[in-house]
């Protein structure tokens, strides 16, 4: 083990930065590298590959955090350790709310606790919630760039096909209640990353939001509405960058 390196994200506390962009997926890293300004790779190991860049002349990190809150957590904790203070995840999600069709964009408040990670942080009674300012800067930008949004609660999960089959799974009725549960009390969209983030970021002292793409929404579907799959990110990524240039043009 290199003792000048983070374990896992295979950069040092010196490449590291005060602001952060997290994407899960490490093929979307070079993508979001795009629209920051003299964007440089820094390293690459399992799930994690990260760039450096800047906007508004700060430097800021852009980190895969892979898929669940496993990863995520790891990358955020070792992210911490390499300065960052602020981050903005940028994800996809699965709507559950009737309003939330395929390329919407939600803007989580809060998330859900139905994953495992975030109980090693924090007593399940403890809500993952988002930081207000990020949250603000990203409606912000959102409105700025003329895109429509939803904010509001989003669920967090760990298993991608117990919501898509749960009635597969021997706990199918657990499943299937609290997926009924979450429809009736309005919650948005599901995911797997936000509630782990938000907890962590929490514990860490770092100021996190997120936007998350509509990939689609298997309740408008049930009902027979149209909605076509929407896999384009660049509206969500543009929104992460102009909220980041937002706080950071706040900076005191």
């Amino acid at each position: 083990m290199n003792e000048q390196k983070l374990f896992h994200i295979d950069i040092t506390p010196e490449q590291g930065a005060e602001y952060a962009i997290l994407p899960g997926d490490p093929g979307r890293v070079e993508k979001i590298a795009q629209f920051v300004d003299n964007a440089q790779p820094l390293a690459q190991n399992r799930e994690f590959t990260s760039y450096s860049g800047t906007l508004c002349g700060e430097r800021i990190i852009i980190t895969s955090t892979g898929i669940g809150g496993p990863s995520a957590a790891i990358a955020l904790e070792e992210l911490a350790r390499a300065g960052v203070k602020t981050a903005v995840r940028i994800g996809t999600c699965g709507g559950i709310h009737y309003d939330v069709a395929a390329g919407d964009f939600v803007i989580p408040t809060a998330a859900v606790r139905m994953e495992g990670t975030s109980k090693e942080y924090a007593p399940i009674e403890y809500p993952a919630t988002a930081d207000f300012d990020v949250v603000s800067a990203l409606v912000s930008a959102a409105r700025q760039n003329g895109f429509g949004f939803h904010t509001g609660v989003v669920q967090s999960k760990d298993s991608f096909y117990g919501q898509h089959n749960p009635h597969t799974m021997p706990v199918k009725y657990e499943l299937e209640n609290k997926w009924n549960a979450w429809k009736q009390l309005g919650v948005l969209a599901s995911e797997m990353e936000t509630a782990a983030l938000f907890t962590v970021g929490a514990v860490r002292h770092i100021k996190i939001g997120c936007v998350l793409h509509a990939l689609w929404n298997q309740e408008r579907k049930n009902l027979g509405i149209s909605d076509s799959d929407d896999f384009d990110m660049d509206a969500a990524i543009k929104t992460a960058v102009s909220a980041l240039k937002l706080i950071i043009g706040h900076k005191e």
